[in-house]
């Protein structure tokens, strides 16, 4: 059997030209030159740290750090952003007297900085963000494994390290509210935003999913999906792209996701728009987006929620739908290890998730019986349920 190509990039030293196939086209004056021939022309102590940090953006800031890929425009924006706001901090925040030159960085440079984000009170999950946007920073220099683990800039494994199973249940049903009713006086406001928040709710979107989605151009047949005859579950389908563009196709099964699709439908202008106000673009729809919920108090700081809290509840009830009792976050008591598997990959592969241990994030970690148990059903029934949301 062939050994599936790994995805990973190959570290190795820097050859002329453009390094991968994702890497944007260089400039001219580039062209042909290995890396450290490029970053000659701008020689230590001479050529201004901050504009040898442009540079290295340029070359490198599209890419995926340890995979052969490109990263989103928003992780681009953020890392750069992060990266000129790091060697200004340097000497604004941090009191050295001068910014050094990004090959010069050290050790000290980073342990001050840790220290003054510390003193911030930013979460220990945001500096361990910070760390891996430093750690990119070194492998474009060729300094792999320059930047070392979070405990060595003195967080602790309790603050720095993430759970990959849902601690709580973040759903609005966890925290006694009507979803329905809001939703209902959200559209009242702004009634592109409570359409989002309907597709949200029936199909667990994620918020830039939904304001995205083409209510129109996005519905096609089962035919047209691709998918295997076996596994049809509707007649009717919407395409959703994802994050790092994975495409998914979630059946029209169930009375909520057509009602859902059929309220965006009565708002856009035209067949091929998208859902969000045709008078703004991606962004100010994005931005409209939270304003409204910030004014009905969607927030942990009011209600205790979030949108993305929304999501969480359409894939709980997901989860349920398939297996008749709660998932982990909420108590449920436990499976037989195939009925559980069989429905966090559904919860995955409707959040757009390509692996199986991410639906853990929304429902918890599994707890499985030890006793097998017949479970005949499980690959007709439950799949095949009307009531599956």
């Amino acid at each position: 059997m062939q050994n599936k190509a790994s995805r990973r990039r190959q570290q190795g030293s820097a050859s002329p030209g453009r390094l991968f196939a994702s890497e944007p086209t260089r400039r001219q004056q580039w062209a042909n030159k290995a890396v450290h021939e490029i970053l000659a022309g701008y020689p230590p102590g001479k050529a201004p740290p901050l504009k040898v940090l442009e540079v290295l953006l340029e070359l490198f800031n599209t890419l995926h750090t340890s995979l052969d890929k490109t990263v989103s425009h928003k992780t681009r924006q953020e890392r750069a952003q992060f990266l000129r706001r790091f060697f200004r901090d340097l000497k604004a925040k941090a009191g050295f007297n001068t910014i050094p030159d990004p090959r010069n960085l050290g050790q000290k440079h980073i342990h001050a900085m840790v220290q003054v984000w510390q003193q911030a009170h930013l979460a220990p999950a945001t500096i361990q963000t910070y760390l891996s946007f430093l750690r990119g920073l070194g492998m474009w220099m060729g300094k792999h494994g320059f930047v070392r683990g979070p405990a060595h800039y003195g967080l602790s494994v309790e603050e720095y390290q993430r759970h990959e199973y849902a601690q709580r249940d973040k759903s609005w049903s966890a925290a006694g509210i009507d979803i329905e009713e809001l939703i209902e006086r959200v559209c009242v406001c702004d009634r592109y935003v409570g359409a989002s928040l309907r597709l949200i709710n029936a199909m667990g979107l994620r918020r830039k999913e939904s304001i995205q989605f083409r209510p129109f151009e996005h519905v096609l047949p089962f035919s047209e999906t691709g998918l295997p005859i076996e596994d049809k579950a509707a007649d009717r389908y919407v395409r959703i792209k994802g994050k790092g563009g994975r495409v998914r196709f979630i059946p029209l099964d169930s009375s909520a996701r057509l009602a859902a699709v059929e309220f965006a439908q009565g708002l856009v202008c035209n067949r091929d728009a998208y859902l969000g106000d045709p008078a703004n673009d991606l962004k100010k729809n994005l931005r409209r987006f939270d304003y409204v919920l910030e004014k009905f108090g969607i927030s942990f700081r009011e209600l205790g929620v979030t949108a993305h809290g929304l999501r969480h509840e359409a894939l709980i009830e997901h989860f349920q739908s398939l297996t008749g009792q709660p998932p982990p976050v909420r108590g449920g008591m436990g499976l037989p290890r195939e009925v559980d598997q069989f429905a966090r990959k559904a919860v995955s592969e409707l959040a757009g998730h390509a692996r199986i241990r991410a639906s853990g994030a929304y429902i918890g970690q599994s707890v499985v019986l030890c006793t097998k148990v017949s479970t005949p059903t499980v690959s007709v029934d439950l799949r095949d349920s009307d009531d599956s949301p």
